[in-house]
């Protein structure tokens, strides 16, 4: 199950938000999204856990608590929706030229 954990401190790392969330359960993953242009965090993250049991009681029990002097947003995830998060700009570019021709 993967889990939305907002509100991070700029501070947090992979490694204390897979430890927090380790003391509900085992952690596959924890990822801190980070700005590509400045390499700081956005102060959000993604957690996956194999157990939904475990994930509920991680979210239940983290949701609200303080985590590096912010208090925590945890719930599960919802779906990357299509059209968000840029990609390519299909339509725009190539060709060129246009307009009068043969002049």
């Amino acid at each position: 199950m993967k889990i939305y954990a907002g509100n991070l401190s700029f501070n947090t790392t992979e490694d204390t938000l897979r430890q927090a969330f380790a003391a509900f359960g085992e952690v596959t993953s924890a990822n801190v999204i980070m700005d590509r242009a400045t390499g700081q965090s956005k102060g959000f993250g993604f957690v996956e856990m194999p157990s939904a049991t475990e994930a509920q009681a991680a979210i239940n029990g983290l949701n609200g608590r303080d985590l590096g002097g912010r208090t925590l947003s945890v719930n599960e995830a919802r779906p990357k929706t299509e059209g968000t998060g840029g990609g390519s700009r299909g339509g725009y570019g190539g060709g060129g030229g246009g307009g009068r021709r043969g002049f």
